[in-house]
């Protein structure tokens, strides 16, 4: 049944699943064992291997999967981090330094925003930092988490879109020049055509553009209003009867001398490692492969997971050190709180853990049923007209990355179709289509339940992840609308001038009709300076 229309059922099932239960293992549970069905063509039997295989293969595949197991311990490594921090008192006292010189919920949502511009290496390390930096800012102003998660996954994943120095852009240029080798109908390579494609990636445009309009002006749409409203009425930053990953439930003793360094320095050393990981793992690679080392090669060879878990146990060590080591706190023994603050921490990101792990056996199932290529073939079938393929793969992509919970899945199946295709057709066309896919991809993910770079968002923020996904909604399908018909335009004129301004036109139109309506400010907010 692979390659097939069953092949769609299982992230179907989970995806709908979800928004009927908003119980998010069950539902990747059910699809999970849908999947395990389809696969082994309903015996008993291999369908329960099958299953078997999509859990164990998140870490074992013919040898130890690092990446999954060094993302798992990065995740277990920030709650450790988060409780030492508490323990210190660090967070209440950054919460405490930061609201006297960020004095309004503007400044406040502003911080986020800026930070997931600024560090845009990777989008699992910017969700998880930005949020670990944000939170306590954000939380001593009332603004909600799920407001926190929509503004770091508005801003991680489509800037690492669209920034060449990344590991997403370092991805994406290699597979442009797998795509374009041997091609001679174009005449620039594979960086010069990423470089191209970014004023084309409308959603991307359309996103932050949104984003900067919320922080702004304290616009809330669909869900997000309930939820900045509970926070402000009632001081409420999440709603207490739903799982929150990333939440500590232990109480630990409150310091009065916690200081702004015992969370600013196991931040910094945080991203310094991390950083400093993806550099050297990243030259050796490429002095290994290529035989030299250049910006390009660096990230395209980096090793972003160990780099990550080396940032996270040298965050850890830092924090714990600070705690030890901490003046006037002789009024309790502090290796008495060393073990529970672990316990604790790991505690807290068990339920992002377990998400994790079943969307990726998801995924793995997924990948054996061979969905993004169903539904790729769907449309090759098609025979549709050459000027209306951007707006196409825009949408398709867009349905993959729901449909599969990843846009890096989406680019390796439909960035070489769309290559071919448009190389064929439509050379012209090229590079939009390609940028189509992207933003795309990036819109599905966005959507999507089942992704992890969402799952990340909602464990950055502390937010609880299906409040996440449902707040990010209407953004997200109002962007990707801007952007369908924004590449409808750039097809049929050939004109990015055209395209552009017309999706500039539409975003002035809907942020004007918002703001005329009377919606750009939640019905009693206004600009606290804190609580």
């Amino acid at each position: 049944m692979s390659g097939t229309i069953f092949s769609i059922l299982p992230p179907l099932i989970a995806i709908v699943m979800v928004l009927i239960t908003k119980r998010v293992l069950l539902s990747l549970g059910t699809g999970i064992i849908a999947g395990a069905l389809i696969v082994a063509s309903f015996s008993p039997l291999e369908s329960l291997k099958a299953f078997w295989t999509a859990l164990t293969i998140t870490f074992w595949d013919g040898g130890l999967n690092t990446y999954n197991i060094f993302i798992t311990l990065f995740v277990i490594l920030l709650g450790v981090l988060t409780a030492f921090v508490s323990l210190s008192g660090g967070s209440r006292a950054f919460a405490d330094w930061a609201t006297k010189r960020i004095r309004t919920r503007r400044g406040a949502r502003l911080l986020p925003v800026f930070l997931g511009m600024l560090i845009f290496v990777d989008d699992y390390f910017n969700a998880l930092a930005v949020g670990q930096i944000a939170r306590p800012v954000t939380d001593s102003h009332r603004i909600s988490r799920a407001k926190l998660a929509y503004f770091i996954d508005s801003t991680s994943a489509p800037v690492c879109a669209i920034a060449p120095i990344s590991s997403w852009g370092a991805y994406l240029i290699g597979v442009i020049g797998t795509i374009l080798a041997g091609a001679s109908v174009v005449s620039y390579s594979a960086l010069e055509a990423f470089l191209l494609m970014i004023p084309m990636n409308f959603y991307v445009f359309a996103t932050l553009v949104f984003v900067f309009f919320a922080a702004l002006t304290n616009f809330d749409f669909g869900e997000m209003r309930k939820h900045e409203r509970r926070a402000i009425e009632k001081g409420e930053l999440f709603d207490p009867n739903k799982e929150v990953p990333g939440e500590l439930k232990e109480e630990f003793p409150v310091h009065d001398n916690g200081r702004v360094i015992d969370l600013i320095l196991p931040i910094i050393t945080l991203v310094a490692v991390t950083f400093g990981g993806m550099m050297l793992t990243g030259y050796r690679g490429s002095m290994v492969e290529y035989g030299r080392a250049d910006i390009w090669t660096i990230f395209e060879m980096t090793d972003v997971p160990l780099s990550l878990v080396s940032g996270g146990l040298s965050g850890v060590a830092v924090a714990l050190i600070l705690f030890l080591t901490q003046p006037g706190k002789g009024d309790f023994r502090k290796s008495e709180y060393i073990a529970p603050a672990i316990v604790s921490g790991i505690r807290a990101m068990m339920p992002a853990v377990s998400i994790l792990i079943l969307a990726w056996a998801l995924t793995y199932l997924i990948g054996e049923l061979e969905t993004g290529a169903f539904l790729s073939g769907v449309v090759e079938r098609a025979n549709i007209p050459a000027e209306l393929l951007p707006a196409l793969m825009f949408v398709l992509a867009g349905i993959i990355a729901f449909s599969t919970g990843t846009s890096w899945g989406s680019f390796g199946i439909l960035l070489p179709i769309a290559g071919e295709v448009m190389l064929n057709a439509a050379p012209e066309m090229l590079i939009a289509s390609l940028a189509a896919v992207l933003g795309g991809a990036v819109f599905g993910d966005h959507c999507s339940p089942i992704s992890d770079s969402t799952i990340m968002s909602s464990t950055g923020a502390g937010s609880n992840h299906i409040d996440h996904v449902a707040t990010q909604l209407p953004y997200a399908l109002v962007s990707a609308s801007i952007a369908t018909v924004g590449y409808v335009v750039l097809g049929l004129t050939d004109s990015l001038a055209l395209g552009l301004g017309t999706v500039t036109l539409l975003l002035a139109a809907v942020i004007a009709f918002w703001m005329l309506k009377g919606r750009a400010a939640t019905p009693a907010m206004h600009e606290h300076t804190g609580n």
